[in-house]
């Protein structure tokens, strides 16, 4: 593992420093306590302390999500990250600063922050251990951990300059230990008119009227939001794509699948959906 990301790292039973240890093929993470993590051979290390609550997406879903990604559809979040990131993260003064991505996914929003910061190297934390085989290979500067983004993250304290928050869960307590107090916080959330053409025509859950208020709550006391702005554009969907569209969402989990696959075979093709998310820029309190 890159030493510049292991320096960061700490045991999640004990909270010490982790060092790299090898014997025969087989390489692992150790702390002074003889606690130990194996290195899976597709890269990533489980910094579990215990088991996971869940196992997160199959790995089908993963392959689905990542062919969506890679079609472009989501470049306009991952560019505006990418402007976002290289000014938080010259704030801290670090010579090789750590962008970590909470709930990471595949890496590939963490891959595009790295392109944008070149002296930086990067973290992808994520149950789902089909996600990390490829969030271990976005991005030669990146590394990726098996961590439960609920409980205590396996990182030092004031670690990380830039931390990620994409769609995903936010531990406001533990995301301002881990973070640098120059740094911030990048969280993404969908707007009002996210998907809002499939919300009717396919029965999918409407995005919170208090969303904004609700990511608020739950980043109080620990963050105050320094700035916040929407970012609208159309897509041009084949079926196939709108089906994996919707399970990248909660939709995914409150839909009966066969209905929701017949309603996704009657729509016209292309399928024209608004992609609205809103980027919040948070700062340590």
């Amino acid at each position: 593992m890159d030493p510049r990301i292991l320096a960061r790292l700490r045991c999640p039973v004990c909270a010490e420093p982790l060092t790299e240890t090898t014997a025969g093929t087989a390489r692992a993470l150790r702390c002074p306590h003889r606690h130990s993590f194996d290195l899976a051979r597709q890269g990533y290390v489980n910094l579990l302390a215990g088991r996971a609550p869940h196992t997160g997406d199959s790995a089908e879903m993963v392959a689905a999500r990542a062919d969506f990604l890679a079609a472009g559809h989501y470049d306009p979040v991952a560019a505006a990250l990418a402007a976002a990131a290289p000014p938080h993260a010259a704030r801290t003064g670090e010579a090789y600063p750590l962008v970590v991505d909470a709930g990471a996914g595949t890496g590939w929003y963490l891959a595009a922050v790295l392109a944008a910061l070149p002296d930086a190297v990067g973290l992808a934390l994520d149950v789902a251990k089909p996600a990390l085989r490829r969030a271990a290979r976005a991005h030669p500067r990146a590394a990726a951990a098996l961590a439960d983004t609920w409980q205590r993250l396996p990182l030092a304290d004031a670690s990380a300059a830039v931390l990620l928050n994409v769609f995903a869960p936010r531990n406001g307590p533990e995301f301002h230990r881990v973070l640098h107090p120059a740094g911030a916080l990048l969280v993404v959330t969908p707007a009002a008119a996210h998907l809002g053409e499939l919300v009717d025509a396919l029965d999918l859950l409407r995005v919170d009227p208090a969303k904004a208020d609700r990511v608020a709550g739950s980043l109080a006391g620990h963050f105050t939001e320094e700035s916040g702005s929407e970012h609208r554009h159309r897509l041009a969907l084949r079926r196939a794509e709108v089906a994996t569209l919707v399970g990248m969402g909660p939709s995914a989990w409150h839909t009966d699948p066969a209905r929701l696959a017949g309603r996704i075979a009657a729509l016209p093709e292309p399928v024209e959906v608004t992609l609205a998310v809103r980027l919040g820029v948070h700062r340590p309190r």
